[in-house]
This record gives C-alpha cells, structure tokens and sequence, in this order.
C-alpha cells in the first residue's frame, strides 16, 4: 500500500498524494502546449497524440486549452512526442494545395470546387492560402477526383455570375504566380516540400469542365 509522499498513487484515505497532485510549472505547462500546437499543424490529433504519449485524449486536450493544471508528468510526456511517432491519420498538403492552385489558373474558383468536392468554401480556402499544412485522405481523394475531371478544362461562363468567378479565380492565380496542372510533376506532386519551377502561364485548356453533381447532404461537411 502506498503512503503519503513515497511515491504518486493514493494514500490510505483515498487523496492523492503531495508529489502526484503538484502541478507543473508554467514554463513546463507553456512548453507543453507550444509543442502540442506544432504536433496539430504536422497533423496531429488529440486522440493520435495521446496514443504516442500514453495518456488520455481528455487530458490532452485540457492540457492545451489550459482547463485544467497539468501535472509535471503529463507535461514531460507530451513534449517527449514527435511528429514521427504519431500515428499518421493526416497526409501532407502540398499536392492538394497545387491541384487546388491549378483549378484556379482555369477559372474555377474555391466555390466551386467545394461544392463539386461536397465540402464547405472555406475549408478549399483555407487549403489554396497554404494554412492547412495536412489533409485528410477523404477531403485529398475528393479533390483528386476534382481535379482529375477538370485539370485541363476551363469554367464554364453559361451565366454572369459564373464568367465573373472564372475572372476572379484568373486573377487570384495571376497574382499568388500559381502554375497550371501542366506544369506539375506528377511524380513530385505529393512529396512534401515540393515546388514546380515554372509559375503563372495563361492556359485555355482543351474545352470546357463538365458540372461535377456534389454528394449528398448527409456527407457533406467542413473535412479539413
């Protein structure tokens, strides 16, 4: 049985001990958090980062909101985690991002592939500025399919509406210097880090991208 101040556990009545209920500092209890929030930019979850660190997805969560006061433990187990030991349930962005930029050298704006991709605008926003570092297989498989479809096709201008969204997609890769699809190596695509050498080149394509039909209401949802 363990007694008061041999060792973390509980004493005879029940308490924890002095040494387990010590919190951790606030430096230690800052470090923790600053590694965890680079842990979730290399696509870290809560559960995958409390997997590596053998501790509870509520603990780790609470740690990084700050609700609760982490022990010294559970702040050095945390910061023991690196990204290669996460379980991998994210992938790199960078090829989504450069067929994203690609499909806008064409005319198709974040509008309109998210609803051909079945998810919300901001989350194809969020992944053309270059602010999601990692993806999801479900949300990179889908602009795969996207792209596959439209890569070579200009947007369609039927309506108003839809010549002045082709424009401000034109505009948007004239200014970031985005590339076209053709100019991307296929190979390299998905590599992380990888940059294609050539940069914004008008491109007309081969005809005009057929309307892709979204998914259905019950699956369509933000899926960074």
């Amino acid at each position: 049985m363990t007694t008061p101040g041999s060792g973390p556990g509980r004493g005879d009545a029940g308490e924890y001990t002095q040494w387990q209920a010590q919190p951790a500092s606030p430096s230690q209890r800052e470090a923790a958090r600053d590694h965890l929030t680079r842990l979730r930019q290399d696509g870290g979850t809560y559960r995958s980062i409390a997997a590596a660190a053998a501790l509870s997805p509520a603990t780790v969560h609470a740690l990084a909101t700050g609700r609760r006061r982490a022990q010294p433990a559970t702040a050095t187990a945390v910061l023991k985690v690196t990204s290669r030991s996460l379980p991998r349930e994210r992938l790199d962005a960078t090829g989504t991002r450069l067929r994203l930029r690609a499909l806008h050298v064409m005319g198709h704006g974040s509008a309109r592939i998210a609803r051909a991709a079945g998810v919300h605008p901001q989350t194809i926003r969020k992944l053309v500025r270059g602010d999601a570092r990692t993806v999801s297989l479900r949300l990179r498989d889908a602009i795969i399919a996207v792209y596959d479809a439209w890569w070579d096709k200009r947007a369609p201008g039927r309506t108003r509406f839809e010549r002045a969204a082709a424009t401000a997609a034109r505009n948007r890769a004239i200014a970031g210097n985005w590339c076209a699809a053709a100019a991307l190596d296929d190979d390299l695509l998905d590599s992380p880090g990888y940059r294609p050498r050539q940069g914004w080149k008008p491109a007309t394509g081969t005809g005009t991208a057929p309307d892709i039909r979204p998914p259905s209401r019950h699956h369509r949802k933000n899926r960074t």
